[in-house]
């Protein structure tokens, strides 16, 4: 069997770390898989994610709140190292340019929500990989603030930690750091490399195979990005005891039923979602340490426990890195080229503690609009409740197609996981 493409990256990325004047950073599968998609696109602007926080007029100061994405930002070579490619191999360069906390802005985003996205959308391919934004309506009662990241530079367990930093620094108020400390570089430094060891060992023969025989079968609708999106909401009540157990396999069937609304009844369709963590005995740092796992969706329904069988039999395999995934099922005879036709996210809102700021907790709220990589996406939150939000192509598909998809998706939920 070949040499996995982790091993082929360690070596380039060893090489390229030998010659180089500078502290060069390895970075992890998911890492190098948005820099590469980043210099393919025609902008070759980041995936950006963003939580947008709600707080009463009056509440932020802009310049302490400056002050503290700096200081947060100096705690972590994800957001003040620059992504970059050296010798054709992507890493985290640290003291170059970008790597100036005080580059990270926080300035007035316009005086609506459009403002924020339009800011997003705006965002330059050598920007700070964080950078905070507000928007104030004229005479509204709330200021909005955006806290954006590069994707690369966070995962779910990142935006714990960030929110965590920026109410820290927020509050006292600190000065920032001139460079991260060699203890922050040490610690990046083995977590990725806890996590490169990790996906190279998922690149074997079994999950070669595994993979090989669930997504032999793929050619996919046809995926690409979403530049225009709408976006659909509702809140389910949460699921509870046992249920929340089956809060995932139900989402894949819902998110496959939608898909197949949109995309009709062809099949199967490949929808990706991220998956993963820190690996055993990694540091807390900040990055992008999530593979990108895919369900191959049948049309029609399906029963919850054999998909949550096969979903956990995934899952045993579930570092093995996405290029692996496709080059698994092209092995196999697939055709499909590795364009994903919708993903699916769900976030645990006790994870992740409150952006506190000024004393007060921002309520956190989401703006329609944002660009896709995929023509569809199901974004699911559960906390209180469950919020799913399903966000689609509108140069693609009509939104009475979309809201049909939407029930769809609500109803397969409401019959895994409540009466309806």
């Amino acid at each position: 069997m070949p040499a996995s493409i982790t091993a082929a990256y360690l070596a380039r990325y060893r090489s390229a770390a030998a010659d180089a004047t500078t502290d060069l950073l390895p970075l992890t599968g998911a890492q190098r898989r948005f820099l590469i998609t980043r210099r393919l696109a025609a902008a070759g602007r980041p995936d950006v994610v963003p939580l947008f926080f709600a707080y009463p007029r009056g509440t932020l100061d802009l310049d302490r709140l400056g002050r503290a994405a700096a200081a947060t930002a100096a705690r972590h070579p994800a957001l003040c190292g620059g992504f970059a490619t050296v010798r054709g191999t992507p890493v985290l360069r640290v003291g170059g340019p970008s790597a100036a906390a005080g580059a990270v802005p926080v300035a007035p985003g316009g005086t609506a929500r459009s403002a924020l996205r339009e800011a997003l959308l705006d965002w330059p391919a050598d920007g700070p990989a964080l950078r905070l934004l507000v928007a104030r309506e004229p005479d509204g009662e709330e200021e909005l603030l955006a806290v954006a990241v590069d994707h690369a530079a966070c995962d779910e367990q990142s935006l714990g930690i960030l929110t965590a930093d920026l109410t820290e620094a927020y509050t006292r108020d600190e000065a920032p750091a001139t460079a991260p400390d060699r203890a922050a570089l040490d610690g990046y430094r083995e977590a990725v490399e806890r996590q490169l060891a990790a996906e190279d060992a998922a690149a074997g023969a079994a999950a070669q195979a595994h993979w090989g025989r669930r997504l032999g079968g793929l050619s996919g609708a046809g995926g690409g990005a979403a530049p225009t999106t709408g976006m659909l909401s509702h809140r389910l009540p949460a699921a509870e005891g046992a249920a929340r157990s089956a809060v995932f396999p139900a989402l894949l069937d819902a998110t496959a039923a939608a898909a197949h609304r949109l995309h009709g009844p062809v099949g199967p369709l490949a929808l990706g979602y991220p998956w993963g963590g820190r690996p055993p005995g990694a540091p807390p740092v900040l990055g992008c340490f999530l593979n990108t796992l895919v369900h191959p969706a049948d049309p029609g329904a399906a029963a919850l426990d054999d998909l949550a069988d096969a979903w956990w039999d995934d899952l045993d395999h579930a570092d093995t890195p996405f290029d692996e995934l496709v080059r698994a099922a092209r092995t196999a005879g697939a055709p499909w080229t590795g364009a994903l036709d919708g993903m699916l996210t769900l976030e645990d809102l006790h994870r992740r503690p409150p952006l506190v700021l000024g004393g007060v907790p921002g309520r956190e709220t989401h703006l329609a609009g944002r660009p896709l990589a995929a023509p569809l996406a199901v974004a699911a939150s559960h906390g209180d409740d469950l919020l799913v939000r399903l966000a689609w192509d509108r140069e693609r598909f009509p939104e009475a197609t979309a809201r049909a998809a939407f029930e769809d998706l609500l109803a397969t939920l409401r019959r895994h996981l409540h009466a309806a």
